[in-house]
């Protein structure tokens, strides 16, 4: 790989490094109003925003979408609690690579069942049983991403020499593009089958542990 190569595989692992997971202990333990909550998530992930000083994290008009579409329970006298924040956070990392359906049919189980429960096992449990493995599969990502560059760069090796660096990106794009599609293809059929076995459960009359309060948008 030359030179200019390195530095662009530098470059993306550096940006994969800049990627965190929000831990709930960094969130503030008060209710927080719309605008606290929009500048707390914008501070803790603008460095993953494509156009740092032009894209907004989260907006007003988000949120508010967010609870008509029922992806967020109403705030309490217009506040948003912790559990709102972690909610918040599911729904920015999803809204990258599915539909705000696929978002409402996912988050529905975990809102209904963990959402203010009393039990031990609540929202910031899930939340942080589900982020538990980020480090290891960080670590992986990142080698897979090596591994994907060091192939898209042996390739094309007899195209015109002016248009060689291009097409080789182009592989490498090519080559992130079909996994990201072929994971995509996997996270809607899982999605689809927590929805039907979701519905399975309500249908054998099993009560729900959150009621829904937030209106739909047609």
């Amino acid at each position: 790989m030359t030179i200019d190569s390195n530095d662009l595989l530098n470059s993306i692992l550096a940006s994969l490094d800049r990627t965190r997971y929000i831990r709930p202990e960094d969130i503030p333990g008060i209710d927080l109003y719309m605008d606290q909550v929009t500048t707390f998530m914008d501070s803790e992930l603008r460095a993953t925003v494509r156009h740092p000083g032009e894209d907004k994290v989260l907006t007003k008009t988000m949120i508010n979408n967010y609870a008509k579409n029922d992806l967020l329970p109403p705030p309490v006298k217009k506040k948003y609690s912790k559990e709102h924040v972690l909610l918040l956070i599911f729904i920015y990392y999803y809204k990258g690579f599915l539909s705000i359906g696929d978002i409402q049919k996912l988050l529905k189980p975990i809102t209904e069942r963990f959402f203010q429960s009393d039990g031990d096992f609540n929202l910031e449990r899930v939340y942080r049983e589900a982020f538990s493995l980020e480090k290891a599969q960080m670590e992986a990502l990142k080698a897979d991403v090596t591994q994907k560059f060091a192939a898209a760069e042996g390739t094309f090796q007899d195209a015109p020499e002016e248009s060689r660096d291009f097409l080789r990106k182009f592989a490498f794009i090519c080559t992130l593009g079909f996994d990201v599609y072929i994971k995509r293809l996997l996270i809607e059929k899982m999605v689809d089958e927590i929805s039907e076995s979701s519905g399975e459960e309500k249908a054998e009359g099993k009560p729900k542990k959150h009621k829904e309060e937030a209106p739909k948008e047609d």
